[in-house]
């Protein structure tokens, strides 16, 4: 497969709602699947890529990144694109590999993870059951760049922000849920007493969300 990743499968059989999680800036494969038995108490396959940029993050440790860091000035849009189509890619061979329920397949980003989740469901939201982003913003230059058509109005959207952010400050945040509501998704928005992470409650809100939205949803 073209992206290194990490699985988790629960028991019984397939197929299975599925997340397709991504981790942000800095990190690897192995970041969030420590997730995956506390979301819906281990309901959903998790596939967990890694991003394809090598990313150095101290002296002698490296991690991986999905578009290069802007420094400040604007996020590279080029960059983004070239990493979604991996994705897509990527993703095309999950479902021929992994018993996937393609009828509830979620995305799920963390900070730049976050982005790339934007990036992936708002230019094909048929092929998602949910987007969920966690810590992240949506870029002005990215959505500019994306064919956003009505069908993102039957896309479940759950955004997570801590107020507490210094990473990516709650403003950044703020400002994409009130541009993705002139889109008219139908979105959840849920700001915390947190930082740049995932704390138990934000967790609990949504593995809540993902049982009303996607695993009760046609059952």
């Amino acid at each position: 497969m073209n992206l290194t990743h990490t699985t988790y499968e629960p028991t019984g059989e397939g197929p299975f709602p599925t997340i397709l999680t991504l981790h942000g800036r800095g990190a690897n494969a192995f970041d969030l699947l420590g997730l995956a038995p506390h979301i819906c108490d281990g309901k959903f396959l998790i596939i967990c890529p890694q991003g394809p940029l090598e990313t150095p993050i101290a002296p002698d440790t490296t991690g991986y990144s999905w578009y290069p860091m802007s420094l400040g000035g604007p996020p590279d849009v080029t960059a983004i694109l070239s990493s979604r189509q991996k994705l897509q890619n990527f993703l095309d061979e999950c479902l021929r590999r992994y018993p996937i329920d393609a009828k509830k397949l979620v995305v799920l980003g963390f900070s730049q993870g976050g982005v790339m989740a934007y990036s992936l469901a708002l230019a094909n939201p048929a092929r998602f059951a949910a987007l969920v982003v966690l810590s992240s913003w949506f870029p002005r230059e990215l959505e500019a760049q994306l064919s956003i058509n009505k069908s993102v109005q039957s896309l479940p959207t759950l955004v997570q922000h801590g107020t507490q952010d210094h990473m990516i400050e709650i403003a950044r945040a703020r400002d994409s849920v009130e541009r993705l509501r002139n889109l008219r998704l139908p979105l959840t928005y849920r700001e915390y007493e947190m930082g740049h992470e995932i704390r138990p409650r934000s967790l609990v809100d949504l593995s809540t969300w993902l049982e009303e939205k996607v695993i009760e949803t046609g059952e």
